[in-house]
C-alpha cells in the first residue's frame, strides 16, 4: 500500500490518530494523513475519533474500523466517495418518541430501514424527509435539524430528527415496499440489524449524549447489518 502515491499514511500513537485539523463555514474536521508539523497538526482519541468528521470519508472508515478490531492499518487507500456527483440522492427521517426510533421493519428478510427515500426533482432533502415520513408511516413531521450525511454505492444520503405528530396509519394505506412501520427502543439499536448501521449505533449515542453540533460525515459501506455494531 505504501507504494501507492494516492495512499495515506495513519499514525496512532498514545495520544491517539494523528490527523489535520481544519476548519470551514460548517465547522471543524480533519484530514488524514496527520502531518508532523504542520498548522493544525492534532491527535484524537478512538473515542472522540468515533464522532469526529474525519476526511476523506472512505479512508477514514477503514482507518475507524480497524482501529476499533485492534489492527489499525499502516496505510489506507484514497476513497473519497463525497468527491463524486452522486447518482442518487436520499432522505432519511429520524423521529424518537418516548425513548422509541420509528423504523421500517421488512419481514421477508429480517432487517429495518430508517423511513426515507429519493429527493424528488426540484424538491429538497429537508421537505423530501417530510414527504417520506408521511407516505411511508402517516406522520406528519417537521424537521429540527440534519445530523448525518452517508455516501454509498454512488448514492448521498442525508438524514434529519423531525418532531412528529399523530399515530401510525394502517399499513395497506402507506408506501413501504413491503415494509411495516414499528417502534423500537432507541438502546437496542447497536444490536438490531438497522441500515445504515453505523448510523444507527450513532443515534443511540446521540440519544444520550445530545445530536452532533455538524452533520456527521459517514461512508456506510458495512453489511453484515446483525452484527454488534459500537463504531
Amino acid at each position: 500500500m505504501d507504494s501507492d502515491p494516492r495512499a495515506l499514511r495513519v499514525r496512532i500513537e498514545a495520544d491517539g490518530l494523528h490527523l489535520t485539523r481544519g476548519r470551514e463555514a460548517g465547522g471543524v474536521y480533519y484530514v488524514l494523513p496527520g502531518a508532523d508539523a504542520v498548522d493544525g497538526a492534532t491527535a484524537l482519541p478512538l473515542a472522540e475519533a468515533l464522532h469526529a468528521r474525519i476526511r476523506p470519508v472512505g479512508s477514514a472508515e477503514a482507518v475507524l474500523r480497524g482501529w476499533t478490531r485492534g489492527a489499525p492499518p499502516p496505510y489506507v487507500a484514497f476513497e473519497d466517495p463525497a468527491a463524486r456527483e452522486p447518482v442518487r440522492v436520499r432522505a432519511g427521517a429520524i423521529v424518537i418518541r418516548d425513548g422509541r426510533i420509528l423504523l421500517i421493519r421488512f419481514t421477508d428478510e429480517a432487517y429495518y430501514e430508517i423511513p426515507g427515500g429519493g429527493v424528488e426533482a426540484g424538491e429538497s432533502p429537508q421537505a423530501a424527509a417530510v414527504r417520506e415520513l408521511r407516505e411511508e408511516s402517516g406522520l406528519a413531521g417537521a424537521v429540527v435539524a440534519e445530523v448525518a450525511r452517508i455516501w454509498k454505492d454512488g448514492r448521498r444520503e442525508h438524514y434529519f430528527t423531525l418532531d412528529a405528530e399523530g399515530e401510525l396509519g394502517p399499513p395497506e394505506t402507506l408506501d413501504t415496499y413491503g415494509g411495516i412501520p414499528v417502534w423500537v427502543p432507541v438502546e437496542e439499536l447497536p444490536r438490531t440489524p438497522v441500515w445504515p448501521r453505523h448510523l444507527a449505533w450513532r443515534i443511540a449515542h446521540w440519544h444520550r449524549t445530545g445530536p452532533p453540533a455538524r452533520p456527521a460525515e459517514l461512508a456506510d459501506s458495512v453489511e453484515d447489518l446483525r452484527a454488534p455494531c459500537d463504531w
